[in-house]
Order: structure tokens, then sequence, then C-alpha cells
């Protein structure tokens, strides 16, 4: 049973804390930036403009999708947080479904990753990419998706882990491979065929191809988008979906 009000709780709360925290939002910006201008602008140096755009506008989309796992993944650590410190015994206690919670814990960790998502945009006039009102608004569509789908795959590690160290190793162990293997750097089918096919079963592929159908329409393979925009969203959406389930299912027989 879906309880909003405990939903709603939730999210205030991790919201509260986010904005308390000064160095998540710090690191918002430090991360992408290093990225982006110095990683980007070196690697640019090395490639030559294909498709209408230069390295550093090709790479911007998979800045949003870094940004976005590295928020989404580790915002789920507020659930070992909270067993660490008994504050998840307390909310196990009240009359409110674990649904709920698993909810409520998966749409702060959207809500945050996207309003994190949409500061990186303000690099946009730094690197000659035009943003109409309609893209912006497609942009945080689809970053809110691609958010939904990355926090249920945290929130279903998190529920079963009990420390923090385990979930650090857990998460770099899947985070970096996650990224390298997305399209975010350089293109997928520019890979060898083993690493290809792990591509294809990371969601934050079709969540990077995505935002490139947005910012880079111009663009074609191998700079450009690589699948269908609607296979992009079909997949995301459907691995969300499975994602939010076994989380749920975790969460209930772990706790």
């Amino acid at each position: 049973m879906i309880q909003l009000r405990p939903i709603y709780v939730i999210c205030m709360r991790e919201f509260i804390k986010f904005f308390r925290e000064k160095s998540r939002l710090l690191g918002t910006l430090a991360r992408p930036v290093l990225w982006l201008f110095v990683v980007g602008n070196g690697m640019g140096s090395l490639i030559r403009p294909r498709a209408g755009f230069s390295y550093i506008q090709f790479i911007f989309p998979g800045m949003i999708g870094m940004t976005i796992l590295f928020s989404s993944i580790f915002s789920s650590i507020s659930i070992v947080w909270d067993r660490e410190f008994g504050f998840m015994k307390e909310m196990l206690v009240a009359p409110i479904s674990r649904l709920s919670i698993v909810i409520g814990k998966t749409l702060s960790g959207t809500l945050i990753s996207v309003a994190q998502a949409v500061i990186i945009l303000v690099f946009i006039p730094f690197l000659g990419i035009h943003l109409t009102i309609r893209q912006f608004f497609e942009v945080v569509a689809v970053s809110m998706l691609v958010s939904f789908c990355i926090t249920s795959l945290g929130i279903l590690i998190a529920a079963r882990l009990t420390s923090f160290d385990g979930f650090n190793i857990i998460m770099n162990f899947l985070v970096m491979p996650m990224l390298f293997l997305s399209g975010a750097m350089y293109p997928v089918t520019s890979m060898p065929p083993a690493l290809r096919h792990l591509t294809l079963i990371n969601p934050l592929t079709y969540g990077i191809d995505a935002l490139k159908h947005i910012l880079l329409r111009n663009g074609t393979p191998p700079l450009g988008p690589e699948f269908p925009l609607l296979l992009d969203l079909f997949i995301v959406a459907v691995i969300s979906v499975v994602m939010l389930t076994f989380a749920a299912l975790s969460f209930r027989r772990k706790e």
C-alpha cells in the first residue's frame, strides 16, 4: 500500500539533509568542471571536430549522465546511514508500509539528482550549445527517468548492506564501469565487441544516448545518438520498474 504523507516526509528530510551539506553542492559543480574543462579540453586538443561539434560538446550529455549517476547512487547511502544510526528502525515501527519508504527514498534521490543535473546546464553557454525552452524541459524529463532508474538500483544494493565499508566497495566497483561503459567519453561503436556487449546491459548507456538526441540533434553516429530515442526511453523505463520492484522486495525481506 502506498501512503503519500510518509513519502512526502521522507523526501523533505532528504532535501533538508542535502542543502545542509554544502560539500555536496560544491561537489556537484566541481566534478563536471574538472571533466569538461580539464579532461574535455585536453582530449579535445587530440581529436578533430566531427559531425559539426567539438569533443567537449560531445561529452556534455555524458557529464549530465555522470552527475546523475554519482548523485543517484550515493543518495541511496542514506539507507545504510539510517540503519547504522537507528533511524531506520523508527521508520519501520511506524504505521507505514515499507513500499512507501522505498518509494520515498527513490523519489528523494531522483529529485536531488535532477536538481544537480539542472545546475550543470549553466555551463551550456560556455560550450557553444544552443538550448531552447523545449529542449530544457526534455532534458529535465529524461534526467528524471534516468535518475529514477539509477536510484532504484542503488537502493536495491543498499538494502542488502549493513555497513558503509561494504557500500563503498560495491559503489566503486559499480559506478566507474557504468560510467566508462556508457558512451559518455567515447562512442559505444568504437569499443571492442566484448565491451560493446556490456554497454547494452548498462541503463546509463540509453540515458546518455537519449540526452544526445536532445542536445546533439544534428550529430550522426558514431559521435551522435546511436539508438532510436523511443528505444532508449523504453529500456530505461522497463529497467526502472524492474529495479524498483526488486528493491522493494529486497528491502522487505532484509528488514
